[in-house]
């Protein structure tokens, strides 16, 4: 039955009115206001009731800000977000950004074991090359080189994700942009997530640029920086417009579908997403599960609101490349030509060619044991300040040199674990020449050639992971120990590439199935090496396992593989297909701990032994 006076419409914009504000009460006015620009088309009642309501209400980072105000302080992250009332774009991006500038800062930890005063001013600057071009596909703008630029920067380089461009009624006619972005530390992995928003026009005109970082994944250097930067807008054709469209279209297009990790309480009855987040908050960066094909992911959390754009966030491998790279590109090589595992690295690497790497194959490089060590204590070695000689060297020569001849023989290759990162840079090297000598890849190189072309790519994993740390030579050699850079989507399908996938590509194996079987804990009869006194976990073949018997109360031991990472990084593959990542980076036990991810994995499918 009508009310009185009104009418059919203006019922009808009466229940969406009430379901309005049901709404925004809930999630927000801003979220509301986006939800209905993406409906269908109101009705003229509904319109007059709350265009007001939805026109612009942006009080940060206003048009007045980025011409001419200052940016004194940091802001939440949702102000690099389109406001409520955002429109399309009415003005398109294709040209080259320029920016320049200091931000300002603060210091959150400077941990004087890794980094100087000299360090820590350097990273409070910015790269003075930034000088790159972007194009505009709807309302994405997409930077036309990803992975990190190499700079001439002392501390940083410039990694830039695809962001979105839109219009809001404040702007005078400019469109607003948002580009997420990340500083990676340079020669290292140490990566510091931020965004940059600015406001142009067709011609070239152009607004400042704010800035703003306020987390990262990097246990030693911790800061904020935020500001407003020098800006020019040079437009112009772009010649990799079309294949940087392409290549974000798929990149889009392959990612895992998405829920939040609240959503496993309801898809999974008994399972309690409380459970995944291990460890400190603030040491924490991401975290997620993926299950039937699901990646259920958390919030993106910074020192001031969640992160805006989640998925492009960028993070480093750190150790899990001894996986991810290392470990996958001796398992493509034996899958190519059987017998590579059993290769001699002094073979291979001319500055190896010495005793104390005698009788070391390949394998045992990746297992850890090639019985070369000052001490066989827990990661003694790898703790030494004397790996800087790996670390600090930024042209190969060095490295090497540093790699091949840092520790004499101790014991048998092949019998005793000592963690060094300097073992995996040899068997990358290793790798790369051994790879030259096989039919039809004179001039190959391990990480393109064998790594992307033949496990990333066709897996459709980001752009981004298409790069890796090489020195700053020449020789470009791949660190394959470190270096990496990973979304949480990548990260979950490696993990289901090796675990559920176990190793194949459209049905066809790309992965030795008895290095894999092997490293996953499928091999009864081979759990790999102890871990020094590290009670109830194993290695092998680039590799941790832990077993779980314990935590889960199983009869008999029950190995779980996982990939690990300095500072707090695991990605967990469960025996019933269940991946678990974490991002961390305070460094404590706690962060490292995945009991209790392990308790509510085992709900999804019991894997107890």
């Amino acid at each position: 039955m009508q009310r009185a006076g009104t009418s059919d419409s203006g019922q009808v914009a009466l229940g969406r009115a009430q379901g309005f504000w049901q709404r925004a009460a809930h999630i927000g006015m801003r979220e509301v206001c986006m939800r209905l620009h993406r409906s269908l088309p109101l009705t003229v009642a509904f319109v007059a009731l709350f265009l007001a309501s939805c026109a612009s209400a942006r009080t940060v980072l206003t048009y007045n800000t980025l011409m001419t105000g200052t940016y004194p302080a940091t802001v939440n992250f949702g102000a690099y977000l389109p406001d409520a009332g955002a429109t399309a774009p009415t003005n398109t991006f294709e040209g080259t950004l320029h920016i320049s500038g200091t931000p300002s800062s603060t210091t959150i930890v400077a941990n004087a074991t890794y980094v100087t005063q000299a360090n820590v001013a350097s990273a409070k600057t910015l790269p003075t090359d930034f000088n790159y071009q972007f194009v505009q596909s709807g309302n994405a703008i997409i930077p036309v080189q990803r992975g990190p630029i190499p700079s001439s920067h002392a501390w940083w380089e410039f990694i830039l994700e695809p962001g979105q461009v839109w219009n809001e009624s404040g702007d005078n006619g400019y469109t607003r942009a948002a580009i997420p972005f990340s500083l990676q530390q340079k020669n290292a992995n140490c990566t510091h997530n931020g965004v940059l928003m600015l406001l142009f026009r067709n011609d070239g005109t152009v607004s400042r640029t704010a800035m703003q970082i306020t987390s990262e994944t990097c246990l030693y250097l911790q800061l904020n920086l935020w500001g407003l930067l020098s800006t020019t807008y040079t437009p112009g054709s772009v010649a990799g417009k079309a294949a940087a469209i392409a290549a974000y279209n798929a990149e889009v297009a392959n990612r895992l579908p998405t829920r939040s990790t609240s959503q496993l309480a309801t898809d999974f009855p008994g399972v309690q997403p409380a459970n995944l987040a291990i460890g400190a908050s603030a040491g924490r960066t991401l975290y997620g599960l993926t299950v039937d094909g699901i990646n259920y992911v958390s919030a993106c959390a910074t020192r001031n609101g969640d992160y805006p754009y989640c998925d492009v966030m960028d993070l480093p491998s750190f150790s899990t490349a001894k996986s991810a790279f290392a470990a996958i590109a001796l398992m493509r090589l034996e899958m190519l030509a059987a017998g590579s595992q059993g290769k001699l690295v002094s073979n291979y690497v001319s500055q190896c060619a010495t005793s104390p790497w005698s009788g070391v194959t390949f394998r045992n490089v990746l297992d850890m044991a090639t019985g070369d060590y000052d001490s066989s204590a827990y990661e003694a070695d790898e703790n030494s300040s004397k790996t800087n000689g790996l670390f600090v060297p930024l042209d190969h020569a060095s490295k090497i040199s540093y790699s091949c001849g840092a520790y004499a023989r101790k014991a048998t290759p092949g019998t005793t674990w000592v963690y060094h990162t300097s073992d995996t840079y040899v068997l990358g090297t290793a790798m790369n020449a051994y790879l030259k000598t096989l039919p039809g890849h004179g001039g190959a190189d391990v990480f393109a050639d064998l790594v992307v072309s033949d496990i990333y790519g066709p897996l459709g994993l980001s752009p981004v992971t298409h790069v890796t740390r090489r020195t700053y030579d020449s020789v470009a050699q791949p660190f394959t120990g470190w270096g990496l850079t990973l979304h949480r989507d990548d990260t979950a399908r490696i993990a289901n590439f090796l675990s559920v996938g176990n190793g194949t590509i459209n049905g066809v194996q790309m992965l030795d199935p008895g290095l894999l079987d092997a490293a996953l804990q499928r091999t009864a009869s081979d759990r790999g090496l102890a871990t020094a006194t590290l009670a109830g976990y194993r290695y092998q073949h680039g590799f941790w396992a832990r077993d779980v018997k314990s935590v889960l109360g199983c009869t008999n031991p029950t190995w779980v593989p996982f990939m690990s990472g300095f500072g707090g990084i695991s990605v967990v593959m469960f025996p019933n297909g269940v991946v678990y990542y974490n991002f961390a980076d305070d460094g404590l036990n706690a962060t490292f701990d995945w009991s209790n991810p392990a308790k509510e994995a085992n709900k999804l499918g019991n894997f107890c032994q």
